[in-house]
């Protein structure tokens, strides 16, 4: 009992001693903010001062007010130049004149000499840095001009001319021919310019051994030509395309002679001639819709699944 009495004014003065330590370490630190808060204080007050005074030397008729004029007269007499960035300094201004009146009063006027000079050699480096990222992006932009101009002289993507317009509406006579097949019945007995013209140029066509094939080759060889109007070859690959749908309605007219009487039906005795006069109907108005078109220079694209094959 006397050994556990003795250690308890111990025990306490330890408690005791940290206490005092926590409380001068509080105190320290309440007096380093003090000192800090002075130090900031006093600094301020210089920093004050120093703008006071170079308010009053920059307002040269001590009207309490620095106009634009009066600030750029001020920069070079203390910054001792006579070379400065007027755009950099009208930045400036525009910076410090916070309520956009055109001067600066002394809770506008912010910067020291040292700071405004910073600033403007920065607002200069940026506006060099800018006008080299405007030269670089003007250099590119000529770049591409000048390459899709060389594309555009290779690929002739130009408005055609008249002479280009008539040549695009040549290709369909590919189509025409194969197509006046379905016409035997229409044109049978008419005897106009018109229609003897044709007949001889179908005659023509038919003279020449594999005439299909050998248009069908020429047309698709020619439209891969890009010194070739745009226009042209457009045309010239969508009568390769009309010419191919040609195929469906004889092959659903084969089909029909041949399936139909296999399930007990038979084809009317005119079917034949009213199918081929529907045909031969359709083909002229895709032509002509085609022919108008592309004497006016517009591609003739509202084809339906043919034109959008063209792409």
């Amino acid at each position: 009992p006397r050994r556990l009495n003795q250690q308890r004014p111990i025990l306490f003065s330890g408690i005791s001693d940290e206490e005092s330590e926590v409380e001068a370490i509080l105190a320290q630190a309440k007096k380093l903010r003090a000192e800090a808060a002075s130090i900031e204080a006093a600094f301020a007050a210089e920093k004050a001062t120093k703008l006071a005074t170079a308010f009053s030397q920059f307002d040269s008729n001590s009207d309490g007010v620095i106009t634009y004029s009066e600030l750029i007269s001020g920069l070079k007499k203390n910054l001792k130049t006579e070379d400065l960035d007027e755009t950099a300094v009208r930045r400036l201004f525009g910076e410090l004149d916070s309520d956009g009146n055109n001067v600066l009063d002394v809770e506008e006027f912010k910067m020291g000499v040292s700071e405004m000079a910073t600033r403007i050699d920065s607002y200069i480096r940026e506006e060099k840095q800018a006008k080299i990222e405007a030269e670089k992006e003007a250099k590119l932009a000529k770049e591409k001009a000048d390459k899709a101009l060389q594309k555009l002289e290779f690929l002739n993507d130009k408005p055609p001319n008249q002479t280009e317009k008539v040549l695009s509406v040549l290709p369909y006579l590919f189509p025409l021919m194969d197509g006046l097949q379905y016409g035997r019945f229409l044109l049978q007995g008419e005897d106009n310019i018109i229609i003897n013209a044709i007949a001889l140029v179908y005659i023509v066509y038919r003279q020449i051994p594999f005439s299909g094939f050998v248009a069908f080759f020429a047309l698709n060889f020619l439209a891969g030509n890009p010194k070739l109007n745009r226009l042209v070859r457009w045309n010239l690959q969508q009568a390769i395309f009309v010419d191919i749908a040609l195929i469906f309605p004889g092959l659903l007219q084969g089909l029909a002679k041949f399936a139909l009487p296999a399930v007990g039906l038979s084809l009317p005795a005119s079917f034949t001639e009213t199918f081929d006069d529907v045909t031969f109907v359709a083909l002229l108005g895709v032509l002509g819709y085609c022919a108008v078109s592309s004497l006016l220079g517009r591609e003739p694209g509202g084809i339906p699944f043919v034109s959008k094959a063209v792409g």
